[in-house]
């Protein structure tokens, strides 16, 4: 999302087994992702180049992606002092002013792309938060360009330059460039036609290496969220009947599971039809959702600071005024943790006595603390004790995977979608969660 925290960690390279549906000739994903994991710079083109012919390719496919995790001591002390930094500015301000997302985690998941014809291949975060596709541009010279993968436009038979400038301004990041239009692959499978996308003139250290070592962006929200006036790409998928099914589902396993995750776009793992509840998204921009309420346990509490105030005008709010003055929450592949008011957090905080200002908690209470369940589109889901603290085994440290925003809008980033398995259904603007099968 545009208050994101694009982040990174020790790569672990286990990739996803799968099975997809696709048409006779085409490649399987497991070579099409081997093909793609070499190292290129400007240009190069990609194995994963297949005929472009089908006008219609409908069907359903899986993208693998890869869990980038680990912080170094260091990284981890500098964390700390953030979040200590973070809770003390933020324990008595006003909720007035937005404020930006600080990378903590420092954890993301990437899978590949290619763009072009014949395609160039670039690491991208698939990420719900946002809606615009952007790699870096050969004519880039930002430390963080030259030293990733640049999309060199002169080599693409298909490329058209649109005249429009743009710039996107992330929560700890900033990329400026020019908006083309060309032929975008997700997998073999799947192949984008006429996409608008951003080639980048100007990005920020934020997005140098080894601090950033996915090369672009793949935004999953509505085209309502994109900036430059382009085309969301979930929203290409739609009107190029690409998908069998309006929908993709993703999982993503924590590096203490299978640590790394899937897209599957088209489809869903029917083994949760049974299990998933669905909810209305807000709005027309990205994957949003109301969100009515946080408990602990069995207790009454409501913990979501101003809920009671929208809660208890039932009778004179009409359903869409009260979804209107509700909190909201947004599901961000793109985020490393939860994300939220500070007045929240620190009572969930002190309820299960974690400090205030470091988010550290004894490993040793972990066995005794109980699930918080998250009222989203008015139902809940919950996190238990060991998916929203983080047990650092290389240092013995145990925190709480939430960081306290200046904003009333709540970010479910990695540590919930660890804990859930969540389907997108673009055209009905629903969303489905259930929780993971481990």
């Amino acid at each position: 999302m545009k208050l994101l925290a694009v982040t990174l960690l020790a790569l672990l390279r286990a990739v996803v087994s799968v099975t997809i549906d696709l048409a006779d000739g085409d490649v399987p994903i497991g070579v099409l992702s081997a093909d793609m994991k070499d190292d290129s710079s400007v240009g190069q083109v990609s194995n994963m180049h297949v005929p472009i012919s089908p006008n219609s390719v409908q069907g359903s496919f899986k993208v693998p992606l890869y869990l980038k995790n680990g912080l170094d001591p260091e990284s981890r002390r500098k964390d700390r002092l953030e979040r200590s930094r973070k809770m003390k500015s933020l324990a008595d301000s006003s909720l007035s002013n937005i404020a930006p997302l600080t990378n903590v985690r420092d954890y993301y998941y990437y899978g590949y792309i290619g763009v072009g014809n014949p395609p160039q291949k670039f690491s991208v975060i698939f990420d719900t938060g946002s809606s615009n596709i952007w790699v870096p541009g050969e004519a880039c010279r930002s430390s963080a360009c030259v030293a990733h993968r640049r999309f060199d436009k002169s080599r693409s038979v298909t490329f058209a330059p649109v005249n429009q400038k743009i710039e996107i301004q992330y929560g700890t990041g900033f990329i400026a460039g020019d908006v083309g239009i060309d032929t975008v692959q997700v997998s073999s499978a799947v192949i984008l036609r006429n996409q608008s996308f951003a080639l980048t003139s100007l990005e920020d250290k934020t997005f140098d290496l080894p601090r950033s070592q996915f090369d672009g962006l793949f935004g999953l929200g509505f085209t309502g969220g994109a900036e430059g006036g382009v085309q969301a790409p979930v929203d290409t998928m739609l009107q190029e009947n690409i998908l069998q099914e309006p929908l993709f589902g993703i999982k993503l396993y924590s590096s203490n599971n299978k640590g790394n995750g899937e897209i599957t776009f088209g489809a869903y793992d029917k083994s949760y039809s049974d299990k998933l509840t669905w909810i209305d998204v807000y709005g027309n921009y990205f994957w949003a959702t109301t969100m009515e309420g946080i408990f602990y346990g069995d207790e009454p509490r409501n913990y979501l600071y101003g809920a009671d105030k929208v809660n208890n005008l039932t009778g004179s709010l009409t359903p869409q005024e009260k979804a209107r003055a509700s909190r909201k929450a947004l599901l961000d592949t793109g985020s490393s943790l939860i994300y939220g008011d500070p007045f929240t957090l620190a009572a969930m905080s002190a309820r299960i006595g974690a400090d205030l200002q470091s988010g550290e908690i004894s490993c040793s209470a972990l066995a005794s603390l109980k699930p918080f369940h998250f009222m989203l589109g008015g139902k809940p889901f919950s996190m238990l004790p060991n998916e929203y603290i983080y047990h650092d085994e290389a240092s013995g440290v145990c925190e709480v995977q939430w960081m306290p925003v200046n904003e009333y809008l709540w970010v479910m980033g990695i540590p919930f979608l660890q804990a859930h398995y969540s389907v997108y259904n673009i055209k009905d603007h629903k969303m489905g969660l259930a929780r993971m099968h481990h």
